[in-house]
């Protein structure tokens, strides 16, 4: 086994299109990381195949920011000491609702209850034509592709020094960042097809090149638009920017993981 890099911060995305929030430590399962994409709010004039109001319909989502009533509960499953004793493991249960309870802090800092009307009407708020907004709710990530994605810190760096302006790592949305042991940015890339161990226990699969669109040219702070930013990756790098992952073991993620070439 190879060590390739080691997790820099792990991310989850409690609202789709909304603020993530940093992880010292993060379930991975099957079907993605625990608390993840958990709620979406559906469109009625979305377009099709991607039915969810996001960010790049409604910039100012960005500055919306959830929060797990009971951070402690809302971590990891309820069953997941017992469910990694057991060899070779079962899979640990989906939560109950109520450990994943949510607020939503908005632009103006009002709290509101994630099923709150007030926050769908909010959330209208200067959208084009009609839209009709619906709370969805799922113990599977509502992520538009794949389960897990990743991405170095050196090809976020690499964009930055192309564009010629500062970066922030969050517009990608990554829930895994890490440092590359090579130190080149793209490297990533060369990983496709191929099995990774991160920390002790977890392994993932490689699946793919992640595809890019309009939501790393929006400021994870204030949702501002800058067009340079995809329009450099559509560019320079045939409009992919880190990597999609399928898992193959579950398990506990850390900051400052190793992450291990298998095969």
């Amino acid at each position: 086994m190879t060590t390739i890099g080691t997790v820099e911060s792990l991310w989850r995305y409690p609202i789709k299109s909304m603020s993530g929030e940093a992880m010292s430590e993060a379930f991975m399962g099957f079907s993605g990381f625990y608390g993840d994409r958990c709620f979406a709010f559906k469109n009625s004039s979305a377009r099709k195949g991607v039915p969810y109001l996001t960010a790049t319909a409604q910039q100012q989502m960005l500055r919306y920011h959830p929060q797990f009533r009971d951070a402690e509960r809302a971590a990891k499953p309820p069953n997941l000491i017992e469910a990694m004793s057991i060899a070779p493991g079962i899979t640990p249960a989906n939560a109950d609702p109520e450990d994943l309870k949510l607020d939503v802090v908005t632009p103006s800092g009002a709290t509101l209850a994630v099923d709150d009307p007030a926050l769908i009407e909010m959330l209208c708020e200067g959208l084009r034509g009609e839209n009709h907004l619906t709370l969805v709710r799922s113990d599977r990530a509502l992520t538009d592709c794949r389960p897990v994605s990743l991405i170095s810190l050196q090809t976020v760096r690499q964009v930055e020094a192309e564009l010629g302006v500062p970066i922030d790592k969050r517009r990608f949305r990554a829930n895994v960042y890490f440092n590359l042991a090579s130190g080149d940015g793209f490297a990533e890339d060369e990983l496709v097809g191929r099995r990774l161990r991160i920390g002790s226990h977890a392994e993932i699969m490689v699946l793919e090149r992640d595809p890019r669109c309009k939501m790393i040219s929006l400021d994870p702070d204030t949702g501002e638009h800058n067009p340079e930013v995809f329009r450099k990756v559509v560019q320079a790098h045939g409009n992919f920017a880190g990597v999609y992952c399928a898992v193959l073991v579950e398990g506990i993620l850390t900051e400052s993981d190793s992450i291990e070439l298998l095969g």
